[in-house]
């Protein structure tokens, strides 16, 4: 059975739950069969909020997962908080403008990305988490991205009826945060 387990962790406010949600309506539009498990607590007044998403071709039988197979971590109380749930099979991104460490993990490969300090210079600081989600479709091939952007659509579309420049900006959020991992994988060859 292909399955991806996703964890998403960072400080509340960064729109950990909005990728969740975004990603696993794209699943579920895309004919997967998807899983959302939303930790949260005191995340907005500075905690952190971590999503659990599953995405597979098949039923998914258990809700909980011990190892993620990518584990996205947006800040330093993050890393510590989701560095159990990482084993040698895991891809681990960490946003390099935020985070003051990388994380010490054994895994498959840690990657690094600028997606704070890119979406603040360059775009908006509301596009952060949609640099993250791009990201994560470019380092799991998990879905496609026009599933993606149909779930924004379905998401934001009322944001961007009302402002339609808001649609420009998140499809290039999109677009940067796949060029990232892209970027990654060029040096790597």
């Amino acid at each position: 059975m292909s399955r991806t387990k996703i964890v998403l962790a960072g400080e509340g406010g960064q729109g950990v739950q909005s990728i969740a949600k975004i990603l696993v309506e794209a699943g579920y539009e895309a004919g997967k069969q998807v899983l959302y498990i939303p930790n949260f607590g005191v995340e907005q007044r500075g905690g952190v909020s971590i999503a659990f998403c599953q995405i597979a071709d098949e039923t998914i039988g258990e809700p909980r997962f011990a190892k993620g197979n990518i584990v996205i971590m947006l800040s330093d109380r993050a890393i510590d908080r989701c560095e159990t749930y990482v084993d040698e099979n895991s891809i681990v991104v960490y946003d390099t403008s935020v985070c003051t460490r990388k994380p010490e993990v054994k895994c498959k490969e840690i990657i690094g990305v600028d997606a704070n300090r890119i979406a603040n210079e360059q775009l908006s600081a509301r596009v952060f988490n949609i640099i993250i989600l791009g990201v994560l479709l470019a380092a799991t091939n998990v879905l496609k991205l026009d599933d993606i952007k149909n779930a924004m659509e379905m998401a934001l579309g009322k944001k961007f009826e009302a402002k339609p420049e808001l649609r420009e900006l998140n499809y290039q959020a999109l677009e940067m945060g796949m060029g990232m991992v892209k970027e990654v994988e060029k040096l790597r060859s």
